[in-house]
């Protein structure tokens, strides 16, 4: 009987122990509930006239969701060459941006980004450039992207250390809108 017992606590042990949920992996499922779901956004901070972004529609969908993946596009008014890429290992979350040209070929700056450096809070991950951003954009090395998601709201962030450069878009969660958009190139 002392025998079944304890292999009974050690399988409710082992089941608790892989029911939790890391952060990071947290960050990854709120994207869930949101699959192909389109959003409005606003710039709450860092834009202005002539940057490509002011006076645009800003809109994002959630494309793509599974365990390990989930794909946003983020479309500028009519410009559909922007996708954020969030990917999950080794209990760490990456983005990626992924840039296309509107015949669908990568633009020849693309698939920049990072890794967080720890899993990080379920609602937020930070992301400082890694060694390839470096490599491809050099004043980008200073770049750290923080991204929110939770019920009723994503917010997209960017700044770059020593410089006032900021930029953050916001999106409403609750209101979903219509849309048929497509990124460029992507599937």
């Amino acid at each position: 009987m002392k025998k079944y017992i304890l292999l009974l606590i050690s399988s409710i042990m082992i089941n608790w122990a892989n029911a939790q949920v890391s952060n990071s992996k947290a960050f990854m499922e709120a994207f869930k509930p949101h699959l192909g779901n389109y959003y409005e956004g606003t710039i709450i901070k860092g834009g202005k006239q002539g940057d490509g972004f002011t006076g645009e529609r800003l809109l994002m969908q959630v494309m793509s969701y599974d365990d390990r993946e989930v794909k946003v596009p983020f479309f500028v008014g009519e410009d559909k060459s922007r996708t954020w890429i969030f990917s999950w290992s080794n209990n760490r979350v990456e983005l990626k941006h992924d840039h296309r040209l509107s015949d669908g070929s990568p633009d020849q700056v693309t698939f920049y980004g990072g890794t967080a450096t720890n899993e990080g809070q379920p609602h937020m991950q930070m992301f400082p450039a890694d060694a390839e951003t470096e490599e491809l954009i050099d004043y980008a090395a200073y770049n750290v992207w923080w991204v929110t998601i939770d019920d009723t709201k994503f917010t997209y962030n960017l700044s770059r250390i020593g410089s006032d450069r900021v930029f953050s878009v916001e999106f409403d969660l609750k209101n979903p809108v219509t849309s048929d958009f497509k990124p460029w190139g992507i599937l």
